[in-house]
C-alpha cells in the first residue's frame, strides 16, 4: 500500500503487527522447566499450595488450548502458559493446575514481577501460594515522567 503525502510522493508504509494473544513465553521472553516436564508438577498438592484452603479457586482453573498447544490461563497477567509435555488423559484440568500453583509460586508469572513497582498497598510478592514471601508495595510511589512538570495551579 502507499499513501500519498503533501509533496507529492508516494511513501510506503505497512501495518505493524497484530498480536491476537500473549502468552507466558512472549511476556518473559522464555519458557519454564515446568512447561515442559511433568516430572517437575507431579508432587504439587494442590490442597497444601491453595490460600486459605479455599478449593474453590482452583475449579475455575482448566486446561484451555492456545494455538493448537494445551495450556493454562494465568489471570495475574492475563496471559496463557502452553504446557508443552503429554498430559495423561483424564488428568487434564489436575496437570493444568498443578503447571499453574508452579508457576505462580515459583515467581515466573509476569503479573507477579511486576508486583514490585506497581503494587499500591502491602501484599505478599508471590501472593498466598507461598508461605512466608517477602512483602512488596510498602513504599510505592507514583511514578513520574522525567522532565515533566504538574502545570501551575493543580
Amino acid at each position: 500500500m502507499s499513501q500519498t503525502a503533501g509533496s507529492g510522493h508516494d511513501l510506503a508504509y505497512s501495518e505493524p503487527e497484530k498480536i491476537k494473544s500473549l502468552d507466558a513465553e512472549f511476556l518473559s521472553g522464555r519458557r519454564f522447566p515446568y512447561q515442559e516436564d511433568m516430572s517437575l508438577v507431579e508432587d504439587v498438592d494442590l490442597l497444601a499450595a491453595t490460600p486459605g484452603e479455599d478449593i474453590n479457586w482452583l475449579e475455575d482453573i482448566q486446561l484451555l488450548e492456545e494455538d493448537g498447544v494445551p495450556a493454562v490461563f494465568d489471570r495475574y497477567s492475563n496471559s496463557f502458559l502452553k504446557i508443552y509435555f503429554p498430559i495423561p488423559e483424564g488428568r487434564e484440568d489436575e496437570i493444568a493446575r498443578k503447571v499453574l500453583v508452579t508457576h505462580l509460586q515459583s515467581g515466573g508469572s509476569y503479573g507477579i514481577q511486576l508486583k514490585e513497582i506497581h503494587t499500591k498497598f502491602p501484599q505478599p510478592e508471590l501472593g498466598p501460594w507461598v508461605e512466608g514471601s517477602r512483602t512488596v508495595g510498602s513504599n510505592w510511589k507514583a511514578p513520574v515522567l522525567e522532565g515533566w512538570e504538574r502545570p501551575a495551579g493543580h
